[in-house]
Parts: C-alpha cells; sequence; structure tokens
C-alpha cells in the first residue's frame, strides 16, 4: 500500500493563482483560444496567458467551487483559479481530488467575496505518492477521456444530421434535375406540398405536477424547462417522485430516444430522452412522430438553428417567453410524400440511433467514475 502523507495545498502547487480580466469587447463567438471562466468557456479571443494542464476552480457567484480539469491553450479570467501540481502532485489528480471537496463552502471563510487564493492555498489534503497519482488518474482519465469522445462523436452526428435535413428539405439538392413548382414557401419540387406540423407530429405537452408530491429520493425524476438543454439532457437538480400520479397522461412517461422541447423561457431548444424514470412536467412538450419512421425527421426539423429562430420569433411574452404548441403545430413546412420521408428516415435513423447509444453510454460511464472516484480519493480501493 502506497503512503499517504497530509498537505497545505498551497505546497503542492507550482502555480495556485487567478487569472486576469479581460474586456468584453475581445471575448467573441469566435476566437484562436477559448475564455475560461469560473463555469468553463465563455467565449473565445485572439490571445492567451495560459498554455498547458491545470485545474480551474471557479471563484465566485453560483460557480464557485466548481473545478474543471483543463489541457491546452487559453485566456484564464480572473473568476478562474487555475491550480498546476509540482512534483509532488499530478495536476489531473489535484482536479478530482478538488472537485468532491465541495469547495464552495470555503467562500464564507475569506475575508474577500468568493473564493481567494490564499483560502484555497491553506486547504489541507491527503494524498498518496505521485506514481499512485497516476495509476489513479489513469483510471478515472481513461473513462472521461471516452465519455468527452463521445460527446465529440455526437457533436459530429449532429452536424451530419443537420447537413443532411438542409440539403433534403431546404437546398432540394437530390431533386434538382426534376421540375419545381411555386408555392406559399417558394420553389418546391413539383409533388410535394406545404402542409403543417401537426400532419405528421404531435406535440403533447408535460403534466403539472404538484410539489407536495416531490421526494427526497425515488425511482423517478421530474424533467422542467432547466433540464432541456440544446442538443442534451441535463438533469441536475431534477425533483424526485415514488409514484406516477394517476391523472398524469401516459405520454409523460418518458422513454429512451423521446424527443423533448422547451416552450417557457429558452424556447425551441430539444433534446433527446437517455435514460429511464423520467416523467415530464409542465411547459415541456414532447415531439411524437405520428409515423415512428419520422422520428428522425422530427428531430432533424426541430433542431435546426433556422427553425429554432423561427419557435422564438413567434412565442409571446414580455417577462419570459411562451411557446404555444397549438401555434407550433399549425406553423407551415415543406412535405414531400410519404416514400421520401421513409427514404429520408432510412438514411438519418442510424445517426440518431448512435446518438442515443452513445449518450447511454456517457450515463454508464459517469456513474462509474462518479462510484470510483470518492474511493480512489480516499484510499478505499487498493491498485497495486
Amino acid at each position: 500500500m502506497s503512503e499517504w502523507k497530509t498537505y497545505r495545498l498551497g505546497d503542492l502547487c507550482s502555480r495556485i493563482k487567478s487569472g486576469k480580466g479581460i474586456p468584453a469587447s475581445e471575448v467573441s463567438t469566435t476566437g484562436e483560444y477559448p475564455v475560461i471562466g469560473g463555469n468553463g468557456i465563455r467565449g473565445y479571443t485572439n490571445t492567451s496567458n495560459f498554455n498547458g494542464v491545470c485545474a480551474v476552480v471557479g471563484r465566485q457567484g453560483a460557480y464557485c467551487g466548481n473545478v474543471r480539469f483543463f489541457s491546452g491553450e487559453a485566456y484564464m479570467t480572473e473568476h478562474a483559479v487555475v491550480i498546476v501540481g509540482n512534483e509532488l502532485a499530478d495536476t489531473r489528480y489535484l482536479a478530482y481530488l478538488l472537485s468532491i471537496m465541495q469547495l464552495g463552502h470555503l467562500s464564507a471563510q475569506s475575508a474577500q467575496p468568493g473564493l481567494s487564493v490564499q483560502t484555497l492555498s491553506k486547504l489541507s489534503i491527503n494524498i498518496p505518492d505521485i506514481s499512485t497519482q497516476r495509476r489513479i488518474v489513469g483510471i478515472l482519465g481513461s473513462l472521461d477521456d471516452k465519455i468527452e469522445l463521445n460527446r465529440r462523436i455526437n457533436a459530429n452526428l449532429e452536424a451530419q444530421a443537420q447537413a443532411l435535413f438542409q440539403s433534403w428539405f431546404v437546398d432540394f439538392e437530390p431533386f434538382r434535375d426534376g421540375p419545381f413548382v411555386d408555392s406559399q414557401l417558394g420553389k418546391i419540387p413539383q409533388g410535394w406540398k406545404v402542409g403543417t406540423i401537426n400532419e405528421i407530429i404531435q406535440i403533447l405537452s408535460g403534466y403539472a405536477f404538484k410539489s407536495d408530491t416531490f421526494t427526497e429520493a425515488g425511482p423517478y425524476r421530474l424533467i422542467t424547462i432547466k433540464n432541456v438543454q440544446d442538443g442534451s439532457l441535463n438533469i441536475d437538480g431534477a425533483a424526485y417522485l415514488s409514484e406516477i400520479p394517476d391523472k398524469m397522461p401516459q405520454h409523460c412517461n418518458l422513454a429512451i430516444g423521446d424527443i423533448l422541447l422547451s416552450l417557457t423561457g429558452n424556447v425551441g431548444r430539444v433534446c433527446i430522452v437517455d435514460r429511464d424514470g423520467l416523467l415530464l412536467n409542465q411547459r415541456v412538450a414532447k415531439l411524437q412522430p405520428k409515423d415512428k419512421r419520422n422520428t428522425f425527421f422530427t428531430y432533424a426539423l426541430f433542431r435546426q438553428d433556422s427553425f429554432k429562430q423561427y419557435l422564438i420569433q413567434i412565442a409571446k411574452g414580455t417577462a419570459q417567453l411562451n411557446l404555444s404548441p397549438v401555434e407550433t403545430s399549425d406553423t407551415k413546412i415543406v412535405l414531400p410524400n410519404q416514400d421520401i420521408l421513409l427514404q429520408f428516415g432510412e438514411i438519418g435513423q442510424p445517426l440518431f440511433d448512435n446518438i442515443v447509444s452513445n449518450c447511454k453510454e456517457i450515463i454508464t460511464l459517469s456513474a462509474l467514475r462518479d462510484a470510483l472516484l470518492p474511493k480512489l480519493m480516499a484510499g478505499e480501493i487498493a491498485i497495486e
């Protein structure tokens, strides 16, 4: 068994200091280097102030105490504490260890608002020798690397899905050699028509759950607006329920592969259900194709950036936007005959299925990592 020793964090670091402020005018959606704040990337710029590997700790606000591992060249802002290990500590090991230490609680011990470098430096931690640290990092890192690979693959699959939809139903590239006719939405291939979404897709609203039915734990989690992100489902903070209400519609008991649409606030966000045991709350809708063979068409249509902007335009409200399922259902779209829709589905469905499969694997790998992490950090699992 390797020997474990207790140190102050500052004694294990070749660098432990926050980054520097950057004018908002120098941060954009494009640039050579990412701008790293307390909660990850906040934009891009053409200058950098860090190159290497580090643990990044959020200093202030809701992200105070958040820990991420970073590798590469970037601009680190004043809201991020950059931590680099010395000869006693592997940097990625420190990132893993600090991530489970709930550093946000230390902010109250600081004379300044937020989490100070001085407070972090005094933090007492118990670690094994450097070779053991690196073996532990090898285990956890392989899981995280595979998770990140799956996410990159899914980003590529998403891009393919949107490009395929654009080619078939916006640019009409496979049908360019045939005749075109005029329509309300411009020229379309002969034999196609201008129809409405509700001809092929049902928009099914969630159920109004009562907060007094929520429990501290249970077999079900409640999906609300905040859980629906662009292209991904995040169940952080989702309430638990021990049983399904008698009056809840069956479609609110979600299945893996279901497609969700946000109807309030950040309207138009679309994601895929990637796990069992989820229930659909009000102001989130399920997009259900009337023919399951049109699942990919449904997803690709609603994931188009131009279609999302359209949904934002038709949403109503001043304090926050609200999207009407009825008005959305009545939206006019260009529709081919069923044979073409089925051809499109046969080509695109494998992309959709791969996205779902990768999401499921991410959940499995994340659960394994999260189970191993505290045990490895506490030395409860012998890795020799």
